[in-house]
């Protein structure tokens, strides 16, 4: 996260307090997340499906397409196929 935006021309300063920012955001998170989590395991699984949905959406949406423009081959389509597969062998054992 910092590096982007220090090579973006955000000073040193101001990345270091979003870096800070982001962190504490991360921490209040996490707290609410095991507080809520205590609740139920029905709690905590329907936390986890969201959370998954939204790194599908985010995967599918954003970095396909941009491997699949960077690197103008089926070697990222491919990869990404096999990872999928991979997950869901995977939530199966």
């Amino acid at each position: 996260m910092a590096v982007p935006m220090k090579n973006g021309g955000i000073s040193s300063i101001k990345v270091i307090i979003y870096v800070i920012l982001s962190g504490v955001t991360t921490g209040i998170g996490a707290f609410f997340g095991s507080v809520i989590g205590r609740v139920s395991f029905t709690i905590i699984s329907l936390c986890l499906s969201f959370a998954a949905g939204a790194m599908l959406y985010i995967v599918t949406g954003e970095l396909i397409p941009e491997a699949n423009d960077l690197y103008k081959g089926r070697i990222s389509a491919i990869a990404n196929i096999i990872g999928f597969l991979i997950g869901i062998v995977a939530v199966r054992l």
